[in-house]
This record gives C-alpha cells, structure tokens and sequence, in this order.
C-alpha cells in the first residue's frame, strides 16, 4: 500500500501509522452499508481498513495480504476493532474463497504495487535506494528477483523489463546483466542497481535509472498481474448485487488493466447477424468513474508516493459473472520457464 505517515490519532487500535492514498475517495465510493463485509484485498498497514471501520459501527472487515509480516503487524488492529476485523495471509486469486464464497461481500478494495513497509526494509530486497539482498518476493514462497536474474535468458530478461518495466532501453539493460552474471552472481539490489545505471543514462529530473528494470522484476517474481487478473473475477463473483469495486493503482499496466475489464464487464457484448438467437451476457459492473480519481495537490504534497495514483470504480449488477477472461492480461513467461532459462 504506498502510503504516508500519520500524525494522528487512529480510528482503532491507536496510533495509526500510515496514510493510505485517496482514503476518504475509497470510503465514499464503496458506499458502506451497516452490517456490510468489506474486503480489504490489500490489507498492508491497514489505512483503508480503519477508514472502513470508522465509517460505520457495525460493519465486518475481511483484511487480506500475501506479505505475513503484515498480517502479523496487524494483531493490534484486530484486538482493537472488538471482533468486526479478520485478518487472513491470502492472495487476490483466493479472494472469493477467504469471503466464503460468491455473493458475500457488499464492498472489496484493491491497493495494488508494493506496501511502503516493504520498500523502507533494504532486506526485502525492494529498493535500488537501499542495498540488501535481491529478494523482492511479497510472500515467502518462490523463487526470489536474483534467481529470476541468475537463470532467465537474455531474451526473456528484455522482454520482461521492456513489457513490464516499460523501459525503452531493455535490450541494452538484459545484454548489461548478462555479461555483469557471466562473470559474478548478482546478488544484491545495490549491485543490480549499478549495472542498469550503467547503460540507463539518467538526467536531471528523471526518475533513477533502475526503476523500470526493478518494477518489471517485482511484477513478474510476484505474478502481479496474473494475480490482479484473477483477483478481479474472483470480486466479480464475491460481490453481492450493489456491491462495490474500487481499485488504486499507481502505474500504467496495472490501472489499464482494472480500466479495459471494467469497460468490459460494463458493455454488453452485440448481437451476431450470423447467430442472433445465441445468447449473450450481460454487463455485471455499472462504472462510477467516468475518469479515474487522482489526488488532490494537498495530498501529493504531503505523500509525494500518491502522485501516480489513480482510483476506479464500480457497482456490481445482478447479471451472472462472466468466466474466466480478463482482457488486457500481457501474455507472459512462467516463473518455471524463466528458471530453466533458454
């Protein structure tokens, strides 16, 4: 959850130690309901989860995350919020499972990217700013970011950082690694760091040179987008009718593909001429937001990390989900094909 510091009080559990971005926005436009369950798919440091508790007395919080730590540094939170918080080590594909099945929950909630907790910590391994160990794993299963850079062909390492880095110069950065690992294993962020830089010229004003290359990294050793892909059917069939998607994300690939399922859950596919008996679906979201909601320059001020963020909506219909298709998902190696190399 990229977040800020709070310096007030929190809504339960005291203290609250972060500010989650676009937080009144995600209240409003996931309409509480007394007695509701909300799904907090992202739990983090729990700034949406007490802004959602705060909201109404009575409602019931599902708090999920793939990170342990998190869960395990929410325990506080759970004591304080007298029985209305559950907290659950689970990934967005499992969504409908952890609500307990489908049409169960009246809101969810996706914060999506990397938590500020595990950026400030050089040992999750997250951060070029921060020297640590190449790790970058959200859960503590798989390979981690220096197996991906030990074993992946040159080949896929261009095609992974030019897809999901959108780095211009991914040739350039895979051909730099695999000469750099040629001649000694890359091992720590630091490392990484300096050999993209080498060939990734930064000049005044730009973003460091290596954020495209650890973004790409992130996103394929966590399946982020495969997971936010299957997260998103998975809200489709936990949400009641009125029920309420709302989703933050704060880069381009991840906000265009919550952007293309909602325009596509939101249309009703045209009737064939060649089969205009044949049955066909109907829209299961109504879009609340016609354009997605950004911060305020209040807020970009005070958390410079929500600047790139960007908020969209949705209301669940009564027609039946859809399936299993998620337009807009790029078509990208497995984490096993990319650890046999090539």
């Amino acid at each position: 959850m990229m977040t800020g510091r709070d310096t007030q009080a929190g809504v339960a559990g005291g203290p609250a130690r972060h500010i989650p971005v676009l937080a009144r926005q995600v209240v409003e436009f996931l309409g509480i309901r007394s007695h509701g369950l909300y799904i907090d798919a992202t739990f983090g440091g729990g700034g949406y989860t007490r802004a959602i508790l705060a909201a109404a007395a009575d409602v019931q919080v599902l708090g999920l995350d793939r990170d342990r730590t998190a869960i395990a540094l929410g325990a506080g939170l759970v004591d304080a919020a007298g029985g209305r918080l559950t907290l659950m080590q689970s990934r967005f594909s499992a969504l409908e499972e952890a609500a307990g099945g489908p049409g169960r929950a009246d809101g969810v909630v996706f914060d999506l990217g990397v938590s500020s907790m595990q950026i400030d910590s050089a040992a999750r391994g997250f951060s070029f700013r921060l020297d640590g160990p190449l790790d970058m794993r959200m859960g503590d299963e798989g390979p981690t970011a220096a197996d991906i850079v030990a074993s992946a062909s040159e080949r896929d390492l261009a095609y992974i950082i030019a897809t999901l880095g959108e780095e211009r110069h991914a040739r350039a950065v895979a051909r730099a690694i695999a000469r750099a690992r040629a001649e000694q294993p890359i091992r720590t962020t630091g490392a990484l760091a300096e050999i993209v830089a080498r060939v990734v010229r930064m000049r005044p004003g730009d973003i460091h040179p290596a954020t495209r290359t650890f973004q790409a990294l992130r996103l394929i050793v966590n399946d982020e987008l495969g997971e936010l892909a299957q997260g998103l059917l998975a809200a489709e069939r936990a949400l009641k009718p009125g029920g309420r998607l709302v989703a933050v994300a704060f880069h381009s690939l991840e906000d265009r593909m919550v952007k293309t399922f909602l325009v596509d859950r939101s249309t009703t596919p045209g009737v064939s001429r060649h089969l205009p008996d044949a049955p066909h679906a109907a829209a299961t979201f109504r879009v609340l937001t016609k354009r997605p909601v950004t911060p305020d320059a209040d807020e970009t001020a005070a958390n410079p990390r929500a600047r790139s963020a960007k908020l969209r909506a949705a209301e669940r219909t009564e027609a039946p989900a859809r399936g299993s298709d998620v337009p807009g998902l790029p078509r990208l190696p497995t984490l096993a094909a990319l650890m046999r190399g090539g």
